[in-house]
């Protein structure tokens, strides 16, 4: 397995993520979920690659799967001047105990998320959040879109360049279109 970028005091238990090397194998799982969650942190306004915002990848993704969109610390903002407006505001660690109750009806009051992305969310901060969702909300399932490998989700994506990130994201993307 890929070392997470954090690598320092990760514990992940006899339980550790799926590194996804195929983009079209994540995409099918994606497809899947009944209600995928997508939640977008802080550097997806700030990461650009090759041209294209990280916060862009990140619409397409969910406009492509149907998936409710939860924006996390000033992202709210670059998503109205975007020209979209998301299903939910929380900050991360709100978000994280929302989805570990499994009693809760999602961000568009539809019932539980069974699925949920994280992109462009602090390896620190993620790993910790996703820690938390591995061991108490056993209902659904997480992945990371980010550039490292977050060992405490159930997918996530191998330690990645920012050529190879972009290329893993665009093949992604036209799996799920597929």
């Amino acid at each position: 397995m890929s070392l997470p970028y954090y690598h320092v005091n990760v514990f992940t238990g006899i339980k550790s993520c799926k590194v996804m090397e195929d983009p079209q194998t994540l995409a099918k799982i994606a497809k899947k979920a009944q209600r995928p969650l997508l939640v977008l942190g802080p550097k997806c306004g700030e990461v650009n690659l090759g041209g294209k915002q990280l916060l862009d990848y990140g619409i397409e993704i969910a406009k492509t799967l149907g998936a409710a969109i939860c924006a996390t610390a000033n992202i709210k903002k670059k998503l109205l001047e975007a020209g979209v407006t998301p299903d939910s505001t929380y900050d991360a660690v709100e978000i994280i105990n929302h989805l570990k109750d499994s009693d809760w009806k999602g961000v568009k009051k539809e019932g539980n998320h069974d699925f949920v992305m994280f992109l462009g969310i602090r390896p620190d901060l993620g790993n910790q959040g996703l820690s938390t969702l591995k061991h108490f909300a056993g209902h659904l399932k997480t992945a990371t879109l980010c550039k490292y490998v977050f060992p405490n989700a159930n997918f996530s994506l191998p330690n990645l360049k920012d050529d190879k990130w972009k290329e893993y994201l665009d093949n992604m993307i036209q799996g799920l279109k597929s």
